[in-house]
């Protein structure tokens, strides 16, 4: 385990009712500015619980930070914030509102142009802000960082500032949602714990556990969310990990690689692309390009999260990739540029941004523009010399499917002292979700090439399964 500094003083207000505990986190004497982004929270009762609970206090309101936040529309609530001489944020909203708030609260205090602030990355100068998240998503309502965008340029720059004092979550808020913004949610929840666990092997076990509950909370809760999202305790299993993911916790001691996120940033502020959908975009294109470099930490994230464990390691890291994808698609989400209207145009923008910045992401900093501009590709299935050679890999087919994992594994056995190489699918999902959705089967694939031979060891041994 690396040498590490940890600090968090974000309280966590969890649960039901937990808005009307407003008056009690907020100083009496503090003028207050909330800000907000659209009128959703009008809709969903949030506004009326807000400002209800702060009733008879001095507030201000700011309404219209967009998604994305655009510095224009964050210098006006500076403005506003600096003549009413505010000395407390409140973010009314999802990552975008938080993140537009966290410029305005170093801002307020600030002399220059809040554009610089972003430029330079950072302030150590700020205003106390609490939350109240209303889409789970950024795990920006407890750590110190931002995004803030520019449209005018089509720029998109990370910022640091402090963190929220304390973050009120009540997952009742989240019921009513666009199944649209859940699947973003869902996604860059899942690329957060990956782009802290996807990097060396064996930095800390602990770290690699802990980022892995989170990957298989969310592979589990992802699909009944879809079949029920007003189920209180899947939307709070939902909101908590979106918090843990990127609260700190996870990355303690530990590589981090940032080279999706980065590239997403700059799909979005070129394109107005949702963050989310970016990420499901970006990802498995990442693993694709650098899975010789991953090649460990992809097969043990293969074996404990999708149950791949068996097979020969380049097609069990191809299906590793595989699933991920599949996961994403699962969720509604394009996987693919070409998908999303985006070409060369643009991959060749991200590359030249990359270069002229001098970025270096990924865990050992080996991420520039040229790696950068080879994901692109990746991830718009540009590379045909890759595509052949792993379609002509991946060529499996199913040999059966088992209800019974013990039947599985036999078989497995069998084949595999034929010769025969064979994957296991469903595996883990058979076992983490069957008190959910029972009959989950475990399908046995083999390679194309070994069908027929593997078919009669089947037929010799489980000659009930090719009856049926």
């Amino acid at each position: 385990m690396n040498n590490f500094i940890f600090y968090n003083p974000t309280r966590l207000l969890f649960g039901k009712g937990m808005i009307n505990q407003l008056t009690q986190q907020i100083p009496a004497d503090k003028r207050i500015m909330i800000t907000f982004g659209g009128g959703s929270v009008k809709t969903n009762g949030v506004y009326e619980q807000v400002t209800q609970a702060l009733e008879g206090r001095d507030y201000t309101e700011f309404w219209g930070i967009e998604a994305n936040p655009d510095i224009d529309t964050l210098k006006k609530a500076i403005a506003i914030g600096k003549e009413k001489n505010i000395d407390f944020l409140l973010a009314v909203g999802g990552g975008s509102v938080i993140d537009g708030t966290k410029l305005i609260s170093a801002g307020i205090p600030y002399e220059g142009d809040a554009w610089e602030l972003v430029k330079k990355g950072s302030s150590q100068v700020t205003i106390p802000l609490g939350t109240v998240l209303t889409i789970p998503a950024t795990g920006s309502e407890m750590n110190n960082g931002a995004v803030i965008s520019r449209r005018e340029t089509h720029e998109k720059y990370p910022f640091y500032a402090d963190y929220p004092v304390f973050s009120i979550l009540d997952p009742t808020v989240t019921f009513s949602l666009p199944d649209f913004q859940i699947a973003c949610g869902l996604a860059d929840t899942f690329v957060h714990v990956m782009e802290q666990y996807m990097t060396k092997s064996n930095e800390s076990y602990l770290m690699d556990r802990w980022s892995e509950s989170i990957l298989r909370t969310l592979v589990q809760i992802a699909p009944l969310i879809k079949e029920n999202k007003q189920d209180y305790h899947l939307m709070s299993e939902f909101m908590m990990s979106a918090t843990m993911a990127l609260n700190g916790f996870i990355a303690m001691g530990v590589s981090q690689d940032w080279a999706t996120h980065m590239i997403g940033h700059e799909l979005t502020a070129l394109h107005g692309m949702t963050h989310g959908q970016t990420l499901a975009i970006v990802f498995p294109g990442t693993l694709r390009t650098l899975a010789d470099k991953k090649r460990d930490k992809i097969l043990q994230y293969g074996e404990r999260i999708w149950g791949v464990t068996s097979g020969v390691p380049s097609a069990r890291i191809a299906l590793t990739i595989d699933k991920t994808e599949e996961f994403f698609k699962s969720l509604g989400l394009k996987t693919r540029l070409g998908e999303a209207g985006i070409g060369d145009d643009t991959i060749e923008e991200i590359a030249r941004r990359f270069d002229e910045r001098g970025a270096a992401f990924g865990e050992d900093g080996d991420v520039t523009g040229e790696v950068a501009r080879r994901i692109c590709r990746i991830a718009n299935n540009i590379s045909k010399t890759f595509n052949i050679r792993r379609k002509q890999m991946m060529k499996t087919v199913i040999l059966t499917t088992f209800y019974n994992n013990v039947q599985a594994h036999m078989l497995q056995d069998l084949l595999r002292n034929e010769g025969i190489e064979s994957m296991l699918q469903g595996e883990l999902s058979a076992q983490v979700i069957a008190s959910y959705i029972p009959g989950l089967g475990i399908q046995v694939l083999v390679f194309e090439k070994d069908y027929e031979r593997a078919r009669e060891i089947l037929k010799t041994s489980f000659p009930e399964e090719v009856e049926g």
